[in-house]
């Protein structure tokens, strides 16, 4: 791993993989550290906006021949109240499980070189290259993509200041499981409770995905997984059906720690770039994080060539991607944090559900600022 490539990428989820695959079509020799192996579990909802569908396509993956669940209907729950709206243009449902080892396998059939089981320890920057510290030995890249989610221990390293020690954000914890049990194959339903929300929605295989977030502090008052279930989201009557009547496909749930949604500051280096989680956590009521992980991918890419060719420098690649990020993102993220701070409060969420029940073209125009168009 000591030699230098044209890009290295931190992180092999679908911002990572996706990047890459779009590199080494266009004949890049690119590398992927990934701290895990394909197939794994993420803690992460599992629908997908249509809007990345033709993208997903350019890529190399079938998903039409899969057969998956289409979801055109979204409803939200509070304990005491509940809101259905249709869901335009809606998604479609697939495991991340699945999803990302399509995408490992599709990268590595154009080229790229998949180093999983490898942990990124720190960037130093030169003249001509990036230096990546890993658990198996140094590489040296002329760019460098971050794509490593929700955390890492890059963060405490490149950005302590975005630390919700630092800044005072709501740490989160993330469960999920997968679930067998009758749930309709086209709907997407929130549940609100005291502390958290949980999403429920169809994958492949006849499952369904059950992933919720829940206030550090609630799960800790509440003493474990199962007391918490148990005593607090039970108080919403469409949870606690599930919960009494679904077939757990696992014997324990995946979980992840210090998930926060704070804004994050953009690394000094004009070689290494954010995507997806990494730029700026997504909010989940951003209507689609892993929509704006894929569309990331296709920003940056194109400004990468256009520095291999010789049209741009690093810095005009840096500012013009900070610039489409921002203008592709913006509405996307400033509506899913205002959402964010209303879900899981009982009083704020019981009297937004309420309010916009009477008003659908008003939810539409959320549901509209939380979804971006096909690219």
């Amino acid at each position: 791993m000591a030699e230098t490539v044209d890009i290295a990428i931190i992180g092999g989820g679908l911002a990572g993989l996706s990047l890459a695959i779009l590199a080494a079509e266009a004949g890049y020799r690119t590398v992927v550290i990934e701290q895990k192996d394909y197939p794994f579990h993420r803690v992460c909802g599992e629908y997908i906006a249509m809007e990345s569908w033709d993208f997903l396509g350019r890529l190399g993956l079938d998903l039409a021949a899969q057969e998956l669940p289409r979801i055109t209907r979204l409803q939200v729950t509070t304990p005491t109240r509940s809101l259905q709206a249709p869901l335009k243009p809606g998604g479609f449902g697939i495991s991340r499980y699945a999803l990302d080892a399509q995408l490992a396998r599709r990268a590595e059939s154009v080229g790229v070189i998949l180093q999983t089981r490898t942990r990124a320890h720190g960037l130093k920057a030169h003249a001509e290259y990036m230096c990546l510290h890993t658990s198996q030995g140094e590489l040296r890249a002329r760019v460098v993509g971050g794509a490593f989610g929700k955390w890492s221990n890059l963060d405490t390293a490149l950005r302590p200041q975005s630390l919700p020690a630092h800044t005072g954000a709501v740490r989160y914890v993330g469960i999920k499981y997968h679930l067998k049990t009758r749930f309709p194959q086209d709907l997407i339903a929130l549940h609100n409770f005291a502390g958290g929300y949980g999403g429920i929605s169809a994958i492949e295989d006849g499952r369904v995905c059950f992933c919720y977030l829940v206030e550090q502090q609630a799960l800790q008052a509440a003493g474990s997984i199962e007391a918490l279930e148990a005593q607090v989201l039970s108080q919403n009557p469409y949870l606690r059906s599930l919960l009494n009547h679904a077939e757990r496909c696992w014997s324990a749930p995946q979980t992840i720690a210090q998930v926060y949604f704070s804004e994050r500051p953009w690394p000094g280096s004009s070689r290494f770039f954010l995507l997806g989680d990494a730029a700026g956590l997504i909010p989940p009521l951003c209507g689609n994080g892993m929509s704006m992980a894929f569309r990331s991918a296709h920003l940056l890419f194109p400004l990468w060539q256009a520095h291999f060719e010789g049209r741009l420098s690093l810095t005009q690649v840096q500012a013009q991607y900070q610039a489409c990020w921002r203008q592709s993102f913006g509405t996307r993220l400033d509506t899913g944090r205002a959402l964010q701070r209303t879900f899981g409060k009982l009083w704020p969420i019981n009297a937004l559900v309420q309010g916009l029940a009477p008003f659908p073209g008003l939810v539409q125009s959320l549901i509209t600022r939380t979804h971006g168009t096909p690219f």
